[in-house]
């Protein structure tokens, strides 16, 4: 499967001009044949962590640009948003998957950035997910949750992807190269991270997404400009590899 991540810049705190942007880019994807497009974290308003009214309703206008995309384009199509559920005023941090057929998937991001204070204004989830787009089997984290091997460690035997939208600060991009690695080697599976560029409260954010195979191989970078990453996915290279390095029977 031909893969895209959009590196984007983010307007801060403003959906219909990020959609407009957005809609460009996804169109250019899926005009060279990318079949599952990942954006970036919070893509329709920035990581906008200190305010209460930043929250939409479940199913909200976030959700609909990305079931619009996937119909549009007949493509599956991830990112993160603000979602509100009916029992509490804060929003989960969202990561929707949405299909060809306009139908959605969730992981509500378990491990809120309390440094950055997402804690205070975010509920934490409590529930990993994986999902079959099409042949393979993506398990679904946002930013933060990379520091977490542990989580990424009881998704590996039933996955062959997973993908990380994030907002990463330039300041700590080391941390976030290495750590997308790691995850694809320790867990011999490929990994899309997909972290957006530019300024956004107060912070720089200086791309560096990658796709990487389950050897730790890197088959495609983002400088810090805004970019499209593609690259080919087979869920029969992570059967392979971990037959031919059977690592993961030893993990306790």
């Amino acid at each position: 499967m031909k893969v895209a991540a959009i590196q984007h810049d983010v307007q801060w705190a403003d959906r219909e001009t990020n959609f407009r942007h957005l809609e460009i880019l996804v169109a250019d994807a899926a005009a060279v044949g990318a079949q599952f497009i990942v954006l970036t974290e919070m893509f329709s308003t920035g990581f906008v962590v200190d305010r209460d009214d930043i929250g939409e309703q479940h199913g909200g206008p976030s959700s609909q640009f990305l079931q619009r995309m996937a119909r549009e384009h007949n493509v599956w199509i991830a990112g993160s948003c603000p979602e509100v559920a009916s029992d509490d005023p804060r929003p989960y941090n969202s990561l929707i998957v949405a299909s060809p057929g306009g139908e959605t998937h969730r992981y509500n991001k378990i491990h809120p950035f309390t440094y950055g204070g997402e804690d205070k204004h975010f509920r934490a989830g409590t529930q990993q997910e994986t999902v079959a787009v099409g042949d393979l089997r993506v398990s679904l984290s946002v930013c933060y949750d990379l520091r977490f091997a542990d989580e990424y460690w009881r998704q590996a035997p039933d996955t062959d992807l997973y993908i990380v939208p994030a907002n990463w600060p330039a300041s700590r991009r080391e941390h976030w190269m290495a750590l997308l690695r790691a995850r694809a080697i320790e867990n011999q599976a490929y990994v899309i991270g997909c972290n957006r560029v530019g300024d956004g409260g107060g912070l720089h954010y200086s791309g560096d997404s990658m796709i990487i195979n389950p050897l730790g191989e890197v088959l495609a970078q983002g400088g810090d400009a805004q970019t499209i990453l593609f690259a080919e996915v087979d869920p029969g290279v992570v059967s392979s590899t971990r037959e031919k390095f059977p690592f993961l029977q030893d993990r306790r």
